[in-house]
């Protein structure tokens, strides 16, 4: 026999061996064969924990301290600008448009980009549109000095150039149904004038059957509502604009003549690259200047130039505004300050007659 005690074990006195870091030491002492042992911590076995270090916690990497894993703040970097490439020779510049919206890219128009950067939004059509406003200014003194079938033929252009002038000043184009109505009322004028005598009050019926037949057509039309509004107005101002300039077919020759002629003159000076305050004064200048020249050298012709200018002002003025294009001032550049100034000149023929 031995004095190991059953189930095996060491002796009294014997040391045991110590613990390898792989063996963990026994929660609970052993009991001898027969007798019950009571666990006193039986009921805290749920809740202890082991609070010594394990294999899992000598292998895990090291935790990186909070400054090193959190974001970084932006830092202020100027942007690379890539130079964009020169157009080549003769190409035309792309387009360029508006910021994204939920019906799409809208075009910046040149109005637009000149508003946003403090520029005024009005160009004048300049030198050359002025030159060529002379010319058929010139073109319809010498047609009422020739005879009414002369001077019928530059009113037919100049009617013409209004109705396309005119729509396409108000951004409407190909707007060729449009033009050809307004073109259409101031040729049925014209025709309704002439066989009357030259009666002035055909062009009140023509403008009032004009809007009647403007207003009819574009009840037709399937477009939006505001679209067919916008289209309606456009169409009778043109009409309208073409027919009145039926006014110098109205008028006395002489009339016709210093009209036209102090139109021609006021235009060409409003051109000068100088100052716009000083250019009206100019213009109205030069405008009464030639009226007086041309109606014989008497007071009546400058004041009827200088009416005449002051119409011809403001057509030269709406052909200036909202940055028009260049066909813009080729055509209603050119057209609206001897169309605006049709009906003055018959007024004032009349008057100093």
């Amino acid at each position: 026999m031995t004095n190991q005690p059953y189930g095996g074990g060491y002796g009294y006195g014997a040391q045991e061996p110590p613990l390898t870091p792989y063996q963990q030491p026994q929660s609970q002492p052993q009991a001898w064969p027969g007798q019950r042992y009571d666990d006193p911590y039986a009921d805290q076995q749920h809740t202890q924990q082991w609070q010594g270090q394990t294999w899992e916690t000598q292998m895990q990497p090291p935790v990186a301290a909070a400054e090193e894993t959190s974001y970084l703040p932006p830092q202020d970097v100027a942007p690379v600008r890539v130079p964009e490439p020169a157009p080549a020779a003769g190409a035309e510049p792309e387009p360029e448009y508006g910021p994204a919206t939920l019906a799409g890219n809208t075009r910046v128009t040149d109005a637009q980009r000149a508003r946003a950067e403090g520029r005024s939004p009005v160009i004048e059509p300049g030198m050359q549109p002025a030159l060529l406003t002379a010319v058929l200014g010139l073109l319809l003194a010498g047609g009422a000095a020739l005879g009414t079938y002369a001077l019928l033929v530059p009113l037919v252009v100049l009617q013409g150039v209004t109705a396309a002038g005119w729509f396409r000043l108000n951004g409407m184009w190909p707007a060729r149904q449009g033009i050809a109505l307004g073109f259409l009322g101031a040729l049925v004028a014209d025709a309704a004038m002439l066989a009357a005598d030259r009666s002035p009050g055909v062009i009140l019926g023509a403008l009032g059957v004009w809007v009647l037949l403007s207003l009819a057509l574009q009840l037709r039309s399937h477009a939006d509502p505001d679209e067919r509004i916008y289209g309606l107005m456009a169409t009778v101002v043109a009409a309208a604009l073409a027919i009145a300039a039926g006014g110098y077919l109205a008028a006395d020759a002489d009339a016709v003549v210093v009209g036209a002629v102090a139109v021609a003159a006021a235009t060409v000076a409003r051109a000068l690259p100088v100052a716009t305050a000083v250019l009206v004064v100019v213009a109205l200048a030069a405008a009464a200047g030639a009226g007086y020249a041309v109606g014989g050298m008497a007071s009546d012709g400058a004041l009827m130039g200088a009416g005449a200018a002051v119409c011809a002002l403001i057509g030269h003025r709406a052909a200036s505004y909202d940055y028009p294009s260049r066909f813009v001032h080729f055509t209603a550049g050119v057209a609206l300050p001897l169309a605006a100034a049709g009906p003055v000149v018959y007024a004032l023929g009349r008057v100093f007659g």
